[in-house]
């Protein structure tokens, strides 16, 4: 019981408690599910790391390093960084525009999203979104860039023109978002406002709001879109909800790494990944259409809170800052 309490202690003051146990109080296990095959350092990246994209015909990964100021693009195959873009505050969101060939990078200081030539690197445009431009997705069919930002707004932008197409109002700042494309709905987390937001992407307009009395700090989200599963993560206290994203209805809820930002579902295995800072990877595993699994709690490292899942080659790549004793580093699992 001393020992327990003791690593609680730990886990509070932001001591390497993850050594021993998990902030959440979850011990390791299933530290053989994904297979750790390398490791690309980031030289010279300091502070925290942000969202990240991927272009896989380049098979090239986009890290907006927000405490740097800087977009790193680190080559998966030589695990080498091959450019460290500047000039930009505080980026927050990135997504690889494979159409025009372009990145997309949503800056949080200034507000603005910045394009750049994926292959030159330069400018080729930007939008003013207001403050805090956040998360992005972008959707490949349509050619639209979708970004949250400010106090309330989802900005939707036409990828060939760089120009904004409609802006959704939403009751507070909203962090991961997530499209389903079948039911022609958007899922955003707005922390502010303790809600999951649910939006007709045909009407622009709210068609429900979920809410939990008893969890706080709805973060990252991931869908599956065959079922129809939202996957919502939540930090006060750390726990993966599992609705239905036709109705809200509770499905399932289990525990979860601290201070997770990013979630991804893996329609090939029916797995889901949340990557936490608490230093800790939660693996669960679909066991039916309204089951689901814990699977695995894997050590990664201390403010690992964000990851990026590439499907197409079942790698989950995690984002792990500089820490006292080591360099930033991106790690990368294989399924």
């Amino acid at each position: 019981m001393v020992v327990k309490k003791y690593i609680l202690f730990l886990c509070l003051l932001g001591v390497n408690c993850y050594c021993f146990t998990s902030c959440n109080g979850q011990p390791a296990f299933g530290t053989d599910l994904l297979q750790k095959i390398k490791e690309l350092p980031l030289p010279g990246v300091k502070g925290r790391i942000d969202h990240m994209d991927v272009n896989l015909k380049d098979q090239v990964v986009y890290v907006a390093a927000l405490g740097n100021n800087t977009l790193e693009v680190a080559d998966l195959n030589s695990g080498k960084i091959i450019r460290s873009l500047t000039g930009l505050d505080e980026p927050q969101g990135v997504g690889y525009i494979s159409q025009q060939q372009e990145i997309f990078v949503a800056n949080g200081g200034n507000g603005d999203g910045y394009f750049y030539d994926a292959h030159r690197f330069t400018k080729t445009g930007s939008i003013h979104l207001g403050s805090d431009a956040d998360d992005v997705r972008y959707d490949s069919v349509e050619n639209r860039v979708y970004v949250g930002y400010g106090q309330g707004g989802m900005a939707i932008i036409d990828a060939k023109t760089h120009k904004l197409i409609s802006n959704i109002k939403l009751p507070g700042h909203p962090e991961s978002f997530q499209v389903d494309k079948k039911l022609n709905r958007l899922y955003v987390n707005i922390p502010d406002a303790k809600m999951v937001g649910v939006i007709d992407l045909k009407t622009a307009s709210f068609v429900a709001r979920w809410t939990k009395s008893n969890l706080t700090a709805n973060f990252p989200m991931a869908v599956d879109p065959q079922l129809h599963r939202v996957f919502v993560g939540y930090r006060h206290p750390a726990r993966l909800v599992v609705l239905d994203g036709r109705t809200g209805k509770d499905i399932s809820t289990m525990a979860m790494a601290g201070d997770a930002d990013d979630l991804y579902y893996n329609s090939k295995t029916s797995e889901i990944y949340a990557s936490g800072g608490d230093g800790y990877l939660s693996v669960y595993q679909q066991q039916g259409q309204g089951t689901y699994k814990q699977v695995a709690n894997m050590l990664t490292r201390k403010g690992a809170r964000t990851s990026l899942f590439i499907p197409q080659q079942q790698l989950l790549v995690v984002a792990a800052p500089a820490g006292s004793s080591k360099p930033a580093s991106l790690i990368v699992y294989k399924e």
